[in-house]
């Protein structure tokens, strides 16, 4: 992994898939984002959660066809930011009979300006996301977000 201080910032997305149907229909917008330089995946890891509730890592060449060709290029996406826990935390979210990617990416768009703000000796004190649900939700109440 390059020098962390020149990074930008780090994040993960846990991605459900009804029915341990696995598409691969994203795969070209999220190559766009690597080729564009925007994003560097780090990671990318699939389990499955079957309906007793047990647990199953997916290797890309353990799917169908269909998946495993739409994947193989995150073959090796291992930073090894990944560990038992962080699959374990991804588990208890995931419904049972559903399967799930796991994403850590880097937002290299951000890399400049994270380390201008370090080197000012500012620090992320709080981060966060705001669902899409929320700004619809706002947008027709006319109200603000979480009022």
């Amino acid at each position: 992994m390059k020098d962390i201080e020149e990074m930008g910032p780090v994040d993960y997305l846990v991605l459900e898939f009804p029915g341990n149907r696995m598409t691969g229909e994203g795969i070209p917008l999220l190559l766009d984002l690597v080729d564009r330089g925007i994003v560097r995946i780090l990671d990318l890891a699939f389990i499955r959660k079957e309906t007793d509730g047990t647990i199953t890592a997916v290797k890309v060449e353990d799917m169908d066809a269909a998946g495993a060709k739409d994947f193989e290029v995150f073959v090796g996406a291992s930073s090894g930011l990944l560990g038992q826990e962080e699959f374990r935390e991804a588990a208890e979210v995931i419904e049972p009979g559903n399967s799930a990617g796991i994403l850590i990416y880097e937002n290299t768009w951000a890399a400049p300006l994270a380390v201008a703000w370090r080197k000012g000796g500012a620090q992320v004190i709080a981060n966060g996301r705001i669902p899409v649900q929320a700004l619809v939700a706002a947008a027709e109440s006319g109200t603000g977000i979480g009022t």
